[in-house]
């Protein structure tokens, strides 16, 4: 039997469901530059409806309906699109990283430029050409030593540029792990809030939002994944490595992440990205350039030797030792010397008695020659005599034809002579080649891996912007429609409310108005 005050019910769940949907919009519109925000939806279902009491089917005429209720409201999001966007934006993540870094790289080569390693060579070898022509002038041997100990100079920067490119690249690994250690301990502590939440039957939509947009930050860094458990929980994965299960996480490491490269567990990202341009791009651009400083002052080359040359006393030339008379060459030879260094102590200096060149380019450190450590012999340094031009003397006591140009003329077209960089280093990427032709190599190379990188980025934002634009379209707040949403449930709201005026008069005449006859 239906109740005379039915009404009254019926017309305050409308009030209650109209007013829960304008306050759901209310909340769209007011989040909709929101960050990771997903546009929220009452969900409105016709409550029981009503009929008399029976034994069986009630007589009554159809079924008298009890009004409205909200049952839930929840986020509009498509997981899909989420795993996708993740996946793309680990791609991103990871090429936008070495594209910055080959960057660097090509900032640090600097070539093709006027003011590059190339044209210091450029003018080391015609400060020898100039020498050449005039061996005893002070002024030309000045001029070699200083352009040499521009290009030492030159090494030694584009060296300490190397390492502290690599170094800037590390501490920002380090800086990466911490942003996600702090990712990963705020997932968790969101987990703990959103199971508690929906624990009591409620949906947790904006912990959800928040907890989705720090998955979205985190892929940008690593490769992540995240997927709802059995038991209603939340678990974080990286390839095949757990990193957060519900409320508990497990903290990365620059060490972990390392181990996870080799592995094949860490796949994408910036850090990815970090160890790839770290250990590979820097590592190879400084190891060819420490070829190139090798390969220039101990690399294996041919020389023809002039007749008419006197060999310094004692010297071992293709496994043969020349002392005393046959010294002095008798007809064309050619040899194979150690580099620069090689052929310069093939030479004397402008120092009486005659004393051979020493090596022309040493280590700084003691150490094995690199970009870094490549510094000019300190006797030149102190005394431009010590550079060697002359490959004659004469006379006894035996004295330097210090007007002889030999050695100068060899050094000065030693850019044309071809290297054996394998001698130097067995993994050069060039195994004979000239200097010339080595370092356009390593700027070749330099510039094609830029390109690609450069491309690889800029097709990875697309398919980013594209994904994020599909999920904006299913989760965004659209202010037009919340506009037209509002409107309708205002005017939802009016109506019941007109109703229940409408019932509350009727019930008023009913207890006030029945019942006065005979009165």
């Amino acid at each position: 039997m239906r109740s005379t005050f039915h009404g009254l019910e019926t017309a305050r769940r409308s009030l209650f469901t109209q007013q829960a949907a304008l306050q759901t919009t209310g909340h769209n519109v007011a989040n909709a530059n929101t960050a990771g925000y997903s546009r929220q939806t009452v969900n409105m279902a016709a409550t029981k409806p009503m009929e008399a009491v029976g034994m069986s089917r009630s007589t009554a005429k159809g079924q008298l309906g009890t009004g409205v209720e909200f049952t839930s409201i929840t986020r509009i999001r498509e997981g899909f699109l989420d795993s996708q966007f993740r996946n793309e934006n680990k791609t991103y993540g990871s090429w936008s990283i070495q594209a910055d870094t080959l960057q660097k790289l090509e900032t640090i080569v600097n070539e093709p430029s006027d003011t590059g390693l190339r044209a210091v060579m450029d003018n080391f070898w015609k400060s020898w050409h100039d020498l050449s022509e005039n061996p005893e002038d002070i002024t030309a041997r000045k001029l070699v030593r200083e352009t040499a100990k521009a290009v030492t100079d030159a090494f030694n920067q584009t060296g300490r540029q190397l390492d502290d490119l690599s170094a800037d690249i590390t501490e920002n690994i380090g800086v990466k792990v911490s942003q996600v250690n702090t990712s990963l301990e705020t997932i968790s502590n969101l987990n703990l809030q959103i199971r508690r939440v929906e624990g009591m039957g409620d949906n947790a939509n904006d912990l959800r939002d928040q907890r989705d947009l720090l998955m979205d930050d985190l892929s940008k860094i690593i490769n992540v994944t995240g997927v709802e458990t059995a038991d209603g929980g939340y678990q974080v994965s990286m390839g095949g490595t757990v990193l957060v299960t519900n409320n508990e996480y497990t903290p990365v490491t620059v060490e972990g992440l390392q181990a996870g490269v080799a592995s094949g567990e860490l796949t994408g990202g910036e850090a990815y990205g970090m160890f790839v341009s770290r250990d590979q791009y820097v590592t190879d651009y400084k190891q060819q350039l420490d070829t190139l400083v090798n390969g220039l002052a101990n690399g294996d080359i041919q020389v023809k030797i002039p007749a008419g040359s006197v060999l310094p006393d004692g010297i071992t030339l293709n496994n043969v030792t020349y002392t005393g008379a046959n010294r002095t060459l008798t007809s064309d030879l050619t040899v194979t010397v150690k580099g620069l260094n090689g052929l310069h102590q093939l030479g004397y200096t402008m120092m009486d008695p005659p004393q051979a060149g020493g090596a022309f380019f040493v280590s700084g450190d003691g150490g094995a020659l690199t970009a870094g450590n490549i510094r000019l012999d300190p006797n030149i340094l102190a005394d431009a005599g010590y550079i060697a031009s002359s490959m004659r003397t004469a006379g006894s006591p035996e004295a330097v034809v210090k007007g002889n140009k030999d050695l100068a003329m060899l050094i000065a077209q030693f850019s044309e002579i071809k290297i054996d960089f394998s001698s130097v280093s067995a993994g050069a990427a060039t195994a004979q080649g000239t200097i010339n032709d080595f370092f356009r190599s390593v700027v070749g190379q330099l510039g094609i891996e830029a390109d690609e990188a450069n491309r690889q980025v800029a097709n990875a934002k697309i398919v980013v912007d594209q994904v994020d634009s599909r999920r904006q379209a299913v989760s965004g707040v659209s202010l037009d429609e919340e506009m037209s949403n509002m409107i309708k449930f205002q005017h939802a709201y009016n109506a019941a409310a007109r109703y229940m005026t409408a019932i509350d008069e009727a019930l008023d005449k009913i207890i006030n108005g029945m019942g006065t006859v005979g009165r």
